[in-house]
């Protein structure tokens, strides 16, 4: 069957089309070149006045794995006021913070995502995070394995292990929990909480395994490179959401010594203390150091104002955070001794000093980092806030007017505090394609993906050409998922299972053997429990496994 998506505009950076009227086809699942003349096209859409992209793609969201399990749980008043009906297509569903794996699916596929990537896949719990992701529809799946606080880890760090081993180490959970990168988290801070400590600055020393952050993140991120993980060393850095905490982030930037290292909801890393309230914008520095440094890539993890819920692992930052909790409630808890895990309701009110600062903070980083294809659109949902206030976030991009008519309604000790209004960038359709689309698909390796060149994956968004660019990325008007029409003007038509993205490193396996001895003496798992096959991702959902080349 061949489909010609006719005579919209397009636009493609990987391919630096820029606003251009083309034809796409579609065969098979994939985009293809226009066929010779005596071919029949099936099926032709008409989008002359119509804007088309890649199907995008969200670099940073937790969609899967305990704390987000945890966060459903404890919000039945957020399902109750966010319930989603049953159609003849979809199953019911529910939640607007922390929706349910079904709500989920449908509604980045409305908004036209094609692609989503679980940031904190913890190794011991990757076989439930997976069988969560697997049940989300439509759109692709991916994870991060959560390392750098693990005991077995940081024992081998402490006892002086060689780079080799740690990166065998490193290699071995990849292929293990089928994951598509590395994360850290708060660097060593997540087990220092345990010893009763309260705070870990980047050369602070872990009190039980003598380690500092600094030597946990150059580790790592050097075990990335070595093993050719497309993906940078995905950070949540030390002093999260801590004034003065921009200085940590600047510091953590100098750390990695040019190697690539992707900063994750830099916004919360972003702090100074200038003013009466010790709480600023470091939005400029951060920005400085990032437009400097090629090897730095972040995402903002802006936050909207309403409710949502914070879930992490950074147990530290999360009990110091209880107190503020909305509705009055929370969870910090432990799994294996290798992480940690914290939920807490939170309300971002455009009223309050802090929570205004915050957003206009994040705005800044946006309209300062000068390069689209580094810097990413997340909320860092739902820590920042839900997904689906992505396209009121474009709208503030690319419409300066809105912006300052938004920024004028803040606290306004936070706005005259902001830099925020002088600000004149907007960015381009261009540049949003780049930021949500090819720039996700680059940083993760996803060669087919991100782009509308022949031999892509038919993930295609086409938008409504509307001067109010939040009603356009609210509801476009087709979404094909590899090559089936699964959306039409922001309502699910066709609902499939989407595909898990995981990579296969090289290693040397026999790293397995001081691994069998050490789950046999700590753990509750055995070693041979642990592996996910590829049998057990497809009986999760997945339609099928996608695996990525390493360097």
């Amino acid at each position: 069957m061949l489909i010609k998506l006719s005579g919209g505009t397009v636009y493609d950076p990987v391919h630096g089309i820029n606003g251009e009227q083309r034809d796409i086809y579609i065969r098979d699942g994939h985009i293809t070149r226009k066929p010779s003349a005596n071919v029949k096209i099936s099926k032709i859409y008409d989008l002359r006045g119509k804007i088309v992209m890649a199907g995008a793609i969200d670099i940073h969201t937790h969609i899967g794995g305990g704390k987000v399990n945890i966060a459903r749980i404890m919000l039945p008043e957020d399902h109750r006021n966010d319930p989603v009906s049953k159609t003849s297509l979809t199953r019911s569903g529910c939640g607007h913070a922390a929706p349910s794996t079904l709500t989920t699916g449908y509604r980045y596929a409305e908004m036209g995502y094609t692609a989503c990537f679980e940031p904190a896949m913890l190794p011991i719990n990757a076989r439930q995070a997976h069988m969560e992701m697997g049940d989300i529809p439509i759109i692709d799946k991916g994870a991060y394995a959560l390392l750098g606080n693990d005991d077995f880890f940081l024992r081998m760090l402490a006892s002086h292990k060689d780079q080799e081993a740690i990166s065998d180490y490193v290699g071995w959970i990849i292929n293990a929990t089928q994951a598509m990168g590395i994360k850290v988290v708060n660097p060593g801070g997540i087990s220092a909480f345990k010893f009763n400590q309260r705070k870990l600055n980047l050369d602070e020393t872990n009190v039980y395994y003598d380690v500092t952050p600094r030597e946990i993140l150059i580790t790592l991120a050097r075990a990335v490179r070595e093993l050719g993980i497309p993906h940078p060393l995905h950070v949540h850095g030390c002093n999260l959401g801590v004034p003065g905490n921009m200085q940590t982030t600047l510091d953590t930037i100098n750390a990695v010594e040019g190697m690539p290292l992707h900063l994750t909801h830099i916004q919360f890393h972003s702090y100074g203390t200038e003013g009466d309230r010790k709480f600023s914008s470091g939005a400029a520095q951060i920005s400085e150091a990032v437009n400097a440094n090629p090897n730095i890539s972040i995402d903002v993890g802006q936050i909207m104002f309403g409710q949502t819920v914070t879930a992490s692992g950074d147990t530290m930052l999360q009990y110091a955070g209880h107190w503020y909790a909305h509705p009055n409630k929370w969870v910090v808890m432990d799994i294996e001794c290798d992480a940690g895990c914290g939920v807490v309701p939170f309300k971002y009110s455009d009223k309050k000093f802090v929570h205004s600062l915050q957003w206009a903070i994040g705005l800044e980083l946006f309209l300062q980092i000068n390069d689209p294809w580094r810097i990413f659109l997340t909320t860092d949902h739902p820590n920042g806030a839900p997904f689906i206030s992505y396209p009121h976030l474009i709208r503030l991009l690319m419409d300066r007017t809105f912006r300052n008519d938004m920024l004028s309604t803040i606290n306004k000790k936070a706005a005259s505090a902001s830099i925020l209004g002088s600000l004149d960038r907007e960015y381009s359709l261009y540049e949003i394609a780049i930021m949500t689309r090819a720039a996700p698909a680059r940083s993760l390796g996803l060669k087919n993906r991100g782009h509308l060149g022949a031999g892509s994956a038919a993930d295609i968004t086409v938008y409504n050409d509307v001067k109010n660019r939040e009603t356009m990325f609210t509801k476009p008007a087709y979404v094909f998922k590899d090559g089936e029409l699964v959306a039409k003007n922001g309502k699910i038509v066709k609902v499939t299972n989407g595909s898990i993205h995981t990579l296969r490193p090289e290693y040397d396996k026999t790293i397995e053997r001081s691994l069998r001895e050490y789950f046999d003496r700590y753990q509750t798992v055995k070693l041979d429990n642990f592996r996910i096959n590829d049998e057990e991702l497809l009986s999760h959902g997945y339609d099928r496994i996608n695996i990525q080349p390493c360097a």
